[in-house]
């Protein structure tokens, strides 16, 4: 039965059965490096960007967006993939003012691509677009972990060390990053780092997509500035 109400939820667009913040079967694009597609939607010139982000992003979104001056919006759906690429990109799209980056409804942005919305200067998330977020670690690296572990105890020392230092860069880096878009620091305490960050049995999900009225309350969509 529960196999027979996920299929349906995926058929269906319905939420994810385990996490109804969520949909069952996020659009959140291909599984390769993210392309940039200039296009004509709704009479705007956009760039649509589609894919996993990979450490040369930033540099070929700047390319792009330098390339071609009438583009007013990027639409974006991504599984998410290089935090700092994330970080970057984010802030490439900050330096071209009056952008606007856009969720469309139907696609989903995830984890680094969090960062890459949140450098648009104004931001939409459309009613059906999901901005999911989670809570971003370094002890997903479970090759690395089975090897100190391996090692001993130095060896696991040593790699707990590392993962808290490192842990502790990437919430730095965040918060800065939030309070230089704009965003309220609150979406880290209240939200991203409230999430599990590995999945359990007694607790499946590792993701939580705000609702619209979430989306405002934390800024990650400023309202209509006049004018």
């Amino acid at each position: 039965m529960v196999g027979g109400a996920i299929a349906l939820a995926i058929l269906t667009g319905a939420k994810d059965p385990d996490n109804p913040t969520c949909p069952a079967d996020p659009n959140w694009g291909p599984s390769t490096a993210m392309t940039l597609t200039p296009a004509v939607k709704m009479g705007v010139r956009v760039l649509l960007a589609e894919g996993v982000i990979d450490a040369t992003l930033p540099e070929r979104l700047r390319q792009a967006l330098e390339a071609d001056e009438s583009i007013g919006e990027i639409w974006i759906r991504s599984s998410g993939g290089d935090a700092a690429a994330g970080n970057e990109a984010g802030k490439v799209i900050r330096s071209f003012p009056g952008m606007l980056t856009r969720i469309p409804s139907g696609w989903t942005c995830f984890s680094a691509c969090n960062f890459v919305f949140m450098g648009g200067d104004r931001r939409v998330v459309e009613p059906g677009g999901e901005f999911m977020v989670h809570m971003f670690t370094y002890t997903n690296q479970r090759d690395v972990i089975q090897e100190a572990s391996k090692e001993g105890t130095t060896g696991t020392v040593r790699l707990i060390a590392d993962i808290e230092q490192q842990s502790a860069l990437l919430a730095s880096d965040d918060n800065d990053f939030l309070i230089r878009m704009g965003i309220s620091r609150k979406l880290l305490t209240e939200i991203m780092y409230r999430q599990q960050a590995v999945q359990s049995e007694e607790d499946p999900t590792t993701r939580y997509c705000l609702d619209q009225e979430e989306v405002r309350r934390y800024n990650v969509m400023p309202e209509e500035r006049p004018g």
